[in-house]
């Protein structure tokens, strides 16, 4: 299994970091009128908000962020590190299709669940399979035949896991349109979704990074 770059542990790390102080900063901004447990973080970054420019920036770095760590997550499978990194795009599409000062806005809504469709779709996608130790190495002679090392698999990209991770994200953007629709609190349950999924990919690289460190040559 192919070690994970320092790159890419530095900038899963960040996409956290960068989201939760984009945020927090921006709701400073914003004022005293701005409730975090009933209004989005896209009001945050619509056009005439007192933040605009701090949550702005926040997104384009968390969608660079994503791409980095799809770039370097070598050992997960390229379906799943080409819907992380799309999914970073769409984090950056944010910037070009704002959410409007009041009302909704449809494209920025489609960008959105373009978003997190992909976020929460990865950890399956990125899923791989170990060979085991079951592969040999022959010498020629019979009854020669050496037991490679084990090459298991990374924590983060083994399927149970995955597809927990995979099915709370889609459980976390169904409580998301029910606060959204029904209890009147979309801003926490966005906060939570939001940071689960630009944490999920630091969990797969730290589990990646372990797993090289700590393999037997």
């Amino acid at each position: 299994m192919r070690s994970v770059p320092w790159w890419a542990l530095l900038s899963s790390i960040s996409a956290p970091i960068l989201l939760v102080g984009g945020w927090s900063v921006s709701a400073e901004l914003q004022g005293p009128g701005y409730d975090p447990a009933s209004s989005t973080i896209s009001i945050l970054a619509a056009d005439g908000a007192g933040g605009y420019w701090v949550m702005t920036s926040a997104l384009l770095a968390l969608g660079a962020c994503h791409v980095t760590t799809a770039w370097g997550l070598r050992p997960a499978a390229v379906p799943g590190r080409v819907a992380l990194a799309a999914g970073g795009l769409s984090a950056m599409l944010l910037a070009l299709f704002p959410a409007p000062s009041s009302g909704g806005s449809f494209s920025h809504g489609v960008v959105v669940a373009i978003g997190f469709s992909l976020l929460a779709v990865w950890p399956v996608l990125a899923v791989r399979r170990g060979r085991g130790a079951v592969a040999r190495e022959y010498d020629g002679g019979p009854g020669a035949a050496i037991p490679l090392r084990a090459d298991p698999v990374p924590w983060g990209l083994r399927p149970v896991p995955s597809v927990t991770a995979a099915a709370l994200m889609w459980l976390g953007g169904a409580w998301f349109l029910l606060a959204l629709f029904v209890l009147g609190t979309a801003g926490a349950a966005e906060r939570v979704i939001t940071f689960a999924q630009s944490f999920w990919p630091l969990v797969v690289v730290v589990s990646c990074s372990r797993q090289a460190g700590g393999r037997a040559v």
